[in-house]
């Protein structure tokens, strides 16, 4: 057993502490047993929390998932110091260099007068402290982990600023509708290999028009899939409250309940508000 003062308040020094603790001989088994790669995802999941208690516009949700981000921005700079790598203080040091670098409008005397003029000035300081030498190579340093229609979007807008853009939405919708017949003439050849490569160059194209539009491609799809889970299962109510099984319908009996379950949650999006 550790033993550690137990405090009616914690500050980041504590968390440091706690952490170095759970990796010590005396400490935590599983703790002691992770590195970078293995807890790798779990630093994910949590962005992804964070993501969705912001969604939620829950905010002790929110100070909650920011903890679990911080934990495991502290465990990996834990496991770099034992490694001889880096430590905390290093990070923090690199982050501050870092955005008094990029503002020379606030820690300089660069003008800057709008927004606009500040991602300008962003771009180009970051261009040249990561020695980005072309066009190509600030496309090629888009995190490839990121999910594909988040990186999909950040590669095409990096392509704006060089010049290569369609010059409308209308443009962009455009080259969808042509995606979608080279798309359809790779499944009429039978062509496994091409339908997935015109497979993504429509969702590529998608991820485009959405940009256009000013539209988040990832969260439009992600507000498409919560659609299509709450359809299903009113469809999937309405079905039972027949006494039937979604598996033994026909699809053309499927298709009907669909078609049910999507006129009652319009109904349910236009109803007036209940009186109290």
């Amino acid at each position: 057993m550790v033993e550690y003062e137990q405090k009616p308040q914690y500050t980041i020094a504590d968390l440091r502490e706690i952490v170095q603790l759970l990796r010590s001989p005396g400490g935590c088994p599983w703790d002691k047993e992770q590195t970078h790669q293995s807890v790798r995802n779990d630093l994910l999941e949590e962005a992804y929390e964070v993501a969705e208690a912001i969604d939620l516009q829950d905010r002790t949700l929110l100070r909650e998932e920011l903890g679990d981000v911080l934990l495991q921005v502290v465990f990996h700079c834990t496991m770099a110091e034992e490694e001889k790598a880096f430590d905390f203080d290093a990070v923090c040091d690199e982050v501050c260099k870092k955005l008094i670098v990029r503002h020379p409008h606030v820690f300089g005397d660069v003008k800057a007068e709008d927004s606009e003029t500040v991602l300008k000035n962003w771009d180009a300081i970051k261009k040249q402290t990561k020695g980005q030498e072309t066009y190509a190579d600030t496309l090629r340093s888009v995190a490839k982990s990121l999910p594909a229609l988040a990186r999909a979007q950040k590669v095409g807008k990096r392509a704006a600023r060089a010049g290569m853009d369609f010059e409308s939405m209308a443009d962009a919708f455009d080259c969808v509708r042509a995606e979608r017949a080279e798309l359809q003439a790779a499944i009429a050849a039978g062509d496994t290999s091409m339908m997935e490569e015109e497979l993504g160059d429509l969702l590529f194209s998608c991820v485009n028009t959405a940009r256009h539009l000013g539209i988040d491609a990832e969260q439009a799809l992600t507000k498409a899939i919560n659609k299509f889970i709450e359809r299903f299962a009113a469809a999937e109510t309405l079905i039972s409250r027949d006494g039937k099984q979604m598996p033994e319908l026909s699809a053309d009996e499927m298709d009907e309940y669909w078609a049910d379950a999507k006129e009652s949650r319009r109904l349910a999006l236009n109803s007036p508000p209940k009186e109290e």
